[in-house]
């Protein structure tokens, strides 16, 4: 899932140029925010240190998850904050990483870890997009993506399900704008969820299936590439669903 990152999101972050000019000082030291911004500041951080003080290499990924099959449940939990990471500030290549999971380990249960790392950091993305606004958002990603109500919450819950079932679709954009538009918090959980499981069980199914046999693995991938490449033509030529009137990038 590529992602546009402004190159210092903690330099800027730690300056203070993402906060909102409207904002008292008493706001901003409220539960609710200090909670996001410790938060986002511990991933920040975390990240940082992954990639100047350790050796990992993101772009084999299944090297780094031999690695992590080797610590044993110290690998799950890393496997699953990694996953976590790469929602909430990226730019970590969740979907290689779990395509890879299910190849070295077992599909079923590389896809249960990696439910539980990508639902997180969903829900994580959608409390700092509601609680800390665009502003933040904008900063951390390069872009500001809003998804318009004017349809209701029921519909966009459905937007927030379809689009968690597409693995080529950013999460992070998708958790970051339905928190900035205001959905509810029961609604976005349980569209994010019903469309987390089943993604995630593609991808690790789609790894141990190009390991263990050549035809079911040609046939998924070219399934996978039907869809990068027809979706975004339907919606960008015949605005399938409306969508192009729902979402807005900034």
């Amino acid at each position: 899932m590529p992602h546009s990152r402004s190159r210092h999101p903690l330099r800027k972050l730690l300056a203070g140029k993402w906060l909102p000019r409207r904002w008292q000082f008493g706001k901003l030291l409220s539960p609710q925010n200090s909670i996001a911004c410790g938060l986002l500041i511990l991933c920040l951080t975390i990240a940082s240190w992954l990639f100047t003080q350790t050796s990992i290499d993101f772009s084999h990924p299944e090297r780094l998850v031999q690695s992590m099959q080797a610590l044993g449940w110290l690998g799950v939990l890393i496997y699953i904050g990694i996953l976590f990471l790469a929602i909430v500030i990226g730019p970590i290549p969740s979907t290689p990483i779990t395509v890879a999971a299910g190849a070295i380990w077992d599909p079923f249960l590389a896809g249960a870890f990696g439910i539980v790392g990508i639902y997180l950091g969903s829900l994580a993305a959608y409390f700092i997009g509601r609680t800390l606004g665009r502003s933040v958002v904008r900063v951390l990603l390069g872009k500001a993506i809003y998804l318009s109500n004017h349809r209701g919450e029921i519909y966009l819950g459905w937007l927030v399900f379809v689009s968690h079932l597409m693995p080529f679709l950013p999460y992070d954009l998708v958790s970051y704008g339905a928190g900035i538009s205001g959905l509810s918090f029961p609604i976005y959980a349980i569209a994010c969820l019903f469309g987390v499981i089943p993604c995630i069980f593609f991808l690790t199914y789609l790894g141990s299936a190009l390991t263990g046999g050549w035809l079911l693995g040609l046939t998924i991938a070219v399934l996978f590439v039907v869809l990068l490449v027809g979706l975004p033509w339907g919606v960008q030529r015949y605005n399938w669903l409306g969508l192009r009137d729902i979402i807005r990038v900034e």
